[in-house]
């Protein structure tokens, strides 16, 4: 089973080039990075922590797609994606090329992982209409992949429209794209639609959700995408269970804070499950 990384990286935790160099050091698989733009101060959406305070991370956090190009710039190895991004709140066009430029100075080593967001208040301020968000997000990454591998692009829909476009550098390769969220039939299907993989949160109800995302894949003549738990404080019972689903990646989560802490939880990571 192959073990990656997910770090909350802000501009008060280690760096995450220098997190990137320790993790591929000690033989970990992948780095993810999450996105908040901002976070508005007057805010009625519950924190998705379950207490009154957001945690002062989620406003001080990097922007993953930069944060990513110094990481691949001194690692050769490790894969490096976002946990997650949100291209509804991200213009399309734009969000492509910094994809597939960051792809290509990587030498093919990065994944799209992406989310719908749960910060109503922030989502407005990007002018997302909060109940059509998964179908924004679904439209954004759709017109991105026509802009990776269409030599004129061109794409049509309710929030994307642009006529046939060069658009370059593409990709090194596929850019593979993780969707993240709750099991359930929309995000399944978006995951047989368009998805390479699923990236529950904390991998709670996996067992019981592969029948249906299984269905899913099959309904849209594909086979099954792999299942990528995501954030997840590990045991070997935990990894062992996730073993037995057929799982191949697990994504641990490091605490958002500086070297001198995340460099012995890697390290105890590492001996313990690596």
């Amino acid at each position: 089973m192959r073990l990656g990384v997910t770090m909350f990286a802000t501009d008060l935790t280690m760096e995450p080039h220098d997190l990137a160099r320790e993790a591929e050091e000690r033989g970990f698989a992948s780095l993810y990075l999450p996105e908040h733009t901002h976070i508005p101060v007057a805010r009625d959406t519950p924190a998705p922590t379950g207490v009154d305070d957001l945690p002062e991370e989620y406003a001080r956090t990097l922007d993953p797609f930069v944060a990513l190009a110094a990481a691949a710039a001194v690692t050769s190895r490790i894969r490096l994606g976002t946990g997650v991004s949100l291209p509804a709140q991200r213009d399309p066009i734009v969000t492509a090329k910094a994809i597939a430029t960051l792809d290509r100075l990587s030498g093919g080593r990065f994944t799209l992982g992406v989310g719908y967001g749960w910060n109503a208040e922030e989502a407005a301020d990007h002018g997302v209409p909060w109940k059509r968000r998964r179908a924004m997000a679904r439209e954004h990454v759709l017109a991105m992949r026509e802009l990776w591998t269409a030599d004129e692009a061109a794409f049509k829909g309710e929030f994307v429209d642009f006529a046939p476009t060069w658009s370059w550098p593409k990709p090194a390769g596929r850019v593979p794209v993780l969707l993240g969220g709750a099991p359930g039939p929309t995000l399944f299907a978006h995951i047989a639609e368009y998805g390479d993989g699923w990236m529950p949160i904390g991998g709670a109800g996996i067992r019981e959700a592969l029948p249906a995302l299984r269905e899913a894949c099959a309904a849209a003549g594909r086979d099954t995408v792999p299942v990528i738990p995501f954030g997840t404080l590990p045991s070997r019972e935990k990894l062992g269970y996730y073993a037995s689903l057929g799982i191949e990646e697990v994504v641990l989560r490091v605490p958002a804070a500086g070297r001198e802490v995340v460099l012995p939880v890697l390290d105890e990571y590492a001996r313990a499950h690596l």
